[in-house]
């Protein structure tokens, strides 16, 4: 059992190099240090609508002004799996050089240019860009719609200037902001041809600014007082549901458990005279094998590569390697210690499989190796097929594809097969504490809320209930504008998620072995797998509701682009300081009523067991 050690260490070094080697992804200005007047790079990344980050286009698919030469920029894998396609913008914002009103060109713009632009000005289109490796924001245009009920009234507005402002120090850019200029505006609302000067304005400004601090601003949105309560406050949460849950299974175990040890222990003339009941009646079925143990042991195996997956993350995160718009650092980090991890997916699954007594080793891994990349491939293509038809920035070009079949095929797969090989050499055995029956008991009816669904709520909600807020945060940077930075609390909140998961899940295989159920095998795997639905669903349906009460809004500003973009009024803050107090309150007292629900049964438990230990004495 000491031979996954090697293998830990080989795959963490791999990891270590491997993520310094691809998380760092620079720009063309290198070192990031100017002359007066070089070219600082600048590359304009995608459009989309503000509502619905994920659907982003290439810059260029609106008829903005082409440049002579434009320039694709060669990207990481991790950029192009994060939708980044950049290519040279029509800016020319070279290093402390001032411009007036600078002309990028004359264009007329067709019937069908215009329909396209009003189109993307309806949906709130933003652009992206990048300049010196610096994210900017900005929209493309407005609808006036004041004084206006009927949506036929409305105006549609392009602009055509932007003022850029660049602090610098010393030889080094600080910070950029882009605002639009109001009163440059261009009428979309008819169809018809229109002339447009695109133009724009550089000032350039000092600042005392430190260049390894130019991205704190990015990361300051998450650290804001009020955001920190909450977070705390989800932390405090979680840590009464381990101290109720702790004292529920200390109280099980020391009143219980320790009780019946100690008298099958000195009294084993007397413990056999009397009637078993309760887990001592099954305690010969108890470690019968699983049905399907191939899967069993695939399951296993994957999850463990995920969590060791998870592990690794945390650790790259906590040591500063994903900073905010470090461009597709995240999914580089993924792909590579995924495929350097198969190995202990391989030794898990197949170690496992052989002290279930399997023979079929081979089909085995195939059904480790298939068993999370199938689905997520049978996805991929579905997701991948959509982005195509639309053309959107999430299609991954083929040569990306080839790329990740390769690695799945030259990293993943043969490590896979060694890790099984490994495992399958393995000395370990199955050691069951007492013998198996040859032939199960019947399990005796049970009441409705001891059936597997009403089993895996029960376990999915405590663990959901610790992590539900951290989580909140985590889909609105996924899916939304904000930024996650505060990964020591994110950390946290993982070991309280363990820490809750594996108390539950003791608790309730605890009840199920008092209820003569001895096929607790599969109901643990299902439990987990309705915590990870519940998850994924509850959540992400909250946080859709969030984001349609906060798209409802009327759109004329946003304070989530970090002040670089504010129109003629604002619009307030997202629901989501109201909103999670609810949430958060509610989450909290139903935890800590499930909790005490746990405690009252066990209480109850241990009053029926004394009263049965009376009655056969």
């Amino acid at each position: 059992m000491k031979k996954p050690t090697g293998w830990f260490v080989v795959v963490l070094a791999a990891v270590l190099l491997s993520s310094a080697a691809v998380t760092k992804v620079r720009s063309d200005g290198s070192d990031h240090r100017y002359k007066a007047g070089d070219p600082v790079p600048l590359y304009a990344n995608k459009v989309g609508p503000f509502h619905n980050p994920s659907e982003t286009y290439r810059y260029f698919d609106l008829p903005f002004c082409v440049p002579d030469h434009l320039k694709e920029k060669k990207e990481a894998l991790g950029e192009v799996l994060n939708g980044d396609r950049l290519v040279s913008a029509p800016y020319k914002l070279d290093f402390l050089t001032d411009k007036d009103s600078e002309e990028i060109c004359k264009k007329k713009l067709t019937k069908e240019e215009v329909a396209k632009f009003r189109s993307a000005v309806t949906k709130d289109y933003y652009f992206q860009m990048y300049y010196d490796d610096l994210p900017i924001w900005g929209f493309l245009g407005k609808v006036d719609k004041e004084g206006k009920a009927d949506p036929s009234d409305y105006k549609y507005y392009l602009f055509k200037h932007v003022q850029f402002e660049i602090f610098y120090n010393k030889d080094r850019v600080i910070e950029i902001n882009v605002r639009p200029d109001a009163n440059a505006l261009v009428d979309l609302t008819e169809d018809k041809d229109v002339n447009v000067d695109f133009s724009y304005t550089v000032r350039w400004k000092e600042t005392n600014t430190p260049y390894e601090k130019r991205m704190e601003k990015y990361s300051q949105s998450s650290s804001l007082p009020h955001h920190l309560e909450i977070h705390w406050f989800s932390i405090i949460n979680s840590c009464v549901t381990v101290l109720l849950l702790t004292g529920f299974l200390a109280t099980i175990l020391m009143r219980v458990l320790k009780n019946d040890f100690v008298k099958y222990a000195h009294d084993e003339e007397t413990a056999d005279d009397q009637e078993e009941t309760g887990w001592k009646y099954i305690h010969g079925d108890v470690f019968r094998f699983p049905k399907y143990k191939s899967f069993f042991a695939a399951a296993l195996g994957s999850g463990t590569q995920l969590f060791t997956l998870t592990i690794f993350i945390f650790v790259l995160a906590l040591v500063g390697v994903f900073y905010p718009y470090n461009r597709g650092a995240l999914f580089t980090a993924l792909v590579v210690i995924y495929a350097l991890t198969s190995g202990i997916a391989g030794y898990t699954a197949a170690s496992f499989y052989c002290q279930l007594e399997g023979t079929n080793w081979v089909r085995n891994l195939l059904l480790t190796g298939s068993l999370f990349c199938a689905p997520l491939f049978l996805t991929f293509c579905f997701l991948n097929t959509v982005a195509i038809f639309y053309n959107a920035t999430a299609a991954l070009p083929f040569g990306t594809i080839v790329v990740i079949v390769l690695i799945w095929t030259l990293v993943t797969s043969p490590l896979l097969v060694l890790g099984g090989i490994a495992g399958k050499n393995s000395k370990a055995e199955f050691q069951a504490p007492v013998r198996t029956t040859k032939y199960p008991r019947e399990i005796p009816p049970l009441p409705w809320y001891r059936g597997t669904l009403p089993q895996m709520a029960m376990a999915g909600f405590l663990p959901f209930s610790a992590i539900y807020i951290e989580l909140y945060y985590i889909f609105a940077s996924v899916w939304g504008h904000r930024i996650y930075t505060i990964y020591s609390i994110l950390f946290i909140v993982f070991i309280i998620l363990l820490i809750v998961t594996a108390f539950i899940t003791v608790a309730l295989t605890y009840f199920q072995l008092a209820a003569e159920d001895h096929e607790w095998w599969w109901r643990i795997s299902f439990s987990v797998i309705a915590f990870s639905f519940k998850f994924f669903i509850v959540s992400g349906l909250s946080f859709v509701v969030d984001q349609l009460v906060y798209s409802s809004i009327p759109t004329a500003c946003t304070t989530t682009m970090h002040g670089q973009i504010c129109l003629v009024s604002c619009k307030p803050h997202s629901s989501l300081g109201t909103w999670l107090a609810y949430a958060m309150a509610s989450f909290s007292c139903l935890g800590l009523l499930v909790s005490g629900l746990l405690c009252s049964l066990s209480v109850i438990y241990i009053a029926q067991s004394s009263v049965s230990s009376v009655s056969f004495g």
